[in-house]
């Protein structure tokens, strides 16, 4: 069955970088849509980038643009967030979701379409 794990989160200074990653099995690679995505304590989870894995068509929310880049190591079925200049408002509970191009009704690889695999989580915290 699909199976995500999310590992890397750490507590960081405000201005560092951290890399997470997302194991990701039981489905074809890259045939998926992926994203991350963050929840903050009293906040609603919010989308901070999806990736259509065979085409690495890639978009970012305005939040992280120019400092987060996703990569998928396709041999290793792993996709990757690093995360650069950091700030506190980047803290939160951080996930990957997965989906295939087509499930249910929705084709598609955006931020807002159903995500029916999730990982965990993993925790970022970011000090002033």
């Amino acid at each position: 069955q699909v199976q995500l794990v999310e590992s890397g989160g750490a507590s960081v200074q405000a201005g560092g970088s951290l890399r997470l990653s997302c194991a990701a099995s039981g489905f074809t690679f890259s045939t998926y849509c992926m994203g991350w995505f963050r929840q903050a304590p009293g906040k609603e989870r919010e989308g901070v980038a999806r990736i259509y894995i065979g085409s690495r068509n890639i978009a970012y929310a305005d939040s992280v643009k120019g400092r987060f880049t996703v990569s998928p190591d396709n041999a290793n079925n792993t996709l990757y967030l690093q995360m650069d200049s950091l700030k506190p408002e980047d803290s939160a509970v951080y996930f990957c979701a997965a989906s295939p191009y087509c499930h249910g009704d929705f084709c598609g690889c955006t931020m807002g379409r159903p995500y029916p695999y999730w990982g965990p989580g993993t925790q970022v915290t970011v000090s002033s």
